[in-house]
């Protein structure tokens, strides 16, 4: 898969089909040509069924959940005991002297009151080469909280849908691409951050910090459709958080990298993932060439790599493989 192509997929377009054999790389092609053989097929179903009694590790996953807390938790307790270290929320703040400001907001501010804001150049500035060193939307699986209360909603939302109780009603991926450009224009042609007001990242940082509002009520509103009807609707459908450090992403040195070699492509990595349009690539017979790196829509959460039985899935930083 291209650069512009896997660009092309985080702003909304539906993932290609399966290339052409032409297409491949020549180690490509000879595993994908060693996998087709009749032997090939019958140590895949054999170590496809010898997988399933295995049993998948939490690691990434508790380290991102650690993560989250710990951040979040730095935010309440420097309010609350009053000792300065961050000030602020996640949507601004300035961290022992050091301004931080979320990207997406610094855009909705400059928008609304239309001009550059010092500060906010400044932390907007720290913030970008922070999360571009990591990998863009590594803030959203390991920073913000309501992707905890989400996962805590997923979890919910296939129980019942396995239990048949419930219908999983997906969305088109570029509504999110639309309300980027929505929030923008209303930002820009009233003066207020409108996107500030209804998003629960700002909102549930602001509420642990400074104390419950009534804006919650849209956060418990907006988990109980993810719990009901479409499976991590905000974060996979809606936010343009999201999108924008998705952007700042693009040539991140840090990234998922996919090895074509030992891949059963059973798809239970796809199966885990908030953006399972990065993982076509582990679809059989659909990678390129031998090593991959996932898309920039990736939030590295991990959750494909802690369930890969092959570690076919590794974190990798500027192509120094299982670095991590």
């Amino acid at each position: 898969m291209s650069l512009l192509t896997s660009i092309a997929e985080m702003f909304g377009r539906a993932p290609g089909s399966k290339p052409d054999d032409s297409a491949y790389s020549e180690g490509a092609r000879a595993l994908h040509d060693a996998k087709r053989t009749k032997e090939g097929k019958k140590e895949r179903v054999a170590a496809i069924k010898a997988e399933r009694d295995l049993h998948p590790s939490h690691k990434w996953r508790n380290r991102r959940w650690a993560s989250i807390l710990i951040v979040n938790a730095l935010f309440i307790v420097s309010f609350s005991w009053d000792i300065q270290l961050i000030e602020g929320s996640l949507s601004a703040s300035r961290v022992v002297g050091f301004h931080f400001a979320d990207l997406n907001a610094s855009l909705q501010v400059m928008l609304a009151f239309k001009e550059i804001l010092i500060n906010l150049v400044i932390g907007t500035a720290t913030v970008l080469l922070l999360w571009w060193l990591l990998g863009g939307r590594t803030f959203c699986s390991w920073v913000c909280p309501y992707h905890l209360l989400a996962e805590l909603g997923e979890y919910i939302h296939l129980r019942l849908t396995s239990m048949k109780l419930v219908r999983d009603m997906a969305m088109h991926r570029g509504l999110r691409t639309v309300l980027y450009i929505v929030f923008a224009g209303l930002a820009f042609g009233s003066g207020y951050t409108v996107f500030e007001a209804i998003s629960p990242v700002g909102i549930l940082s602001r509420a642990m910090i400074y104390g419950p509002g009534l804006a919650l009520i849209w956060v418990v509103v907006l988990l109980l459709f993810e719990v009901f009807f479409t499976r991590r609707a905000w974060c996979r459908y809606m936010c343009p958080i999201g999108l924008t450090y998705g952007m700042v992403g693009i040539t991140s040195p840090v990234h998922v990298t996919y090895n074509l070699e030992n891949c059963l492509h059973e798809g239970d990595c796809r199966a885990v993932c908030l953006v399972p349009h990065v993982l076509e690539v582990t679809k059989k017979g659909y990678a390129l060439k031998e090593d991959v790196a996932l898309g920039p829509d990736c939030t590295r959460c991990g959750l494909c790599v802690d369930i890969c039985p092959t570690n076919s899935l590794t974190y990798d930083v500027m192509g120094l493989n299982k670095l991590l």
